[in-house]
């Protein structure tokens, strides 16, 4: 897999069935690695050991209704209060963010109401603080730690 625009972090790999399967933290589990995967990882591990979001706070891949339409998300950071603090849309490096990502992340921030956005394809990372009152999000420099 290529090298992605984060910190170096130590995964878990194994060869199963022809195919490589990394293990994820929070699902506890090994996944298929595809290219958007390998980022799902990477943002994971960036959350945790970077910005020291406790695992228990982070939901991966769960299904949401918006507009009566299921879809996924990729990663959901709690706050203790069980309201959701962060939403992050991962894409394949090939992918290039546009404003049409940015129309995904928003239609699902529409019911999760997330007070922060993350989009990021590896490479290339976006972070966004929400305004509900104006109905806009702030491009920020970074997304900041945990804290209580």
């Amino acid at each position: 897999m290529q090298s992605l625009n984060f910190p170096k972090y130590e995964f878990r790999v194994k060869n199963s069935e022809n195919s490589l399967h990394i293990f994820d933290l929070i699902r506890k589990k090994f996944v298929l690695l595809q290219p958007e995967e390998w980022v799902r990882q990477h943002t994971l591990h960036f959350l945790v050991f970077t910005k020291n979001y406790p695992k228990s706070l982070i939901n991966v891949e769960k299904q949401l209704s918006v507009n009566d339409l299921k879809k996924r998300y990729d990663i959901v950071v709690f706050k203790p209060d069980g309201s959701i603090n962060v939403l992050v849309e991962c894409k394949a490096p090939e992918v290039k963010i546009d404003q049409t990502t940015f129309d995904q992340i928003a239609q699902y921030n529409l019911s999760l109401k997330a007070d922060y956005l993350m989009v990021t394809n590896g490479m290339e990372h976006y972070y966004c603080k929400m305004d509900f009152k104006r109905e806009k999000y702030m491009f920020l420099k970074e997304i900041p730690d945990f804290s209580r």
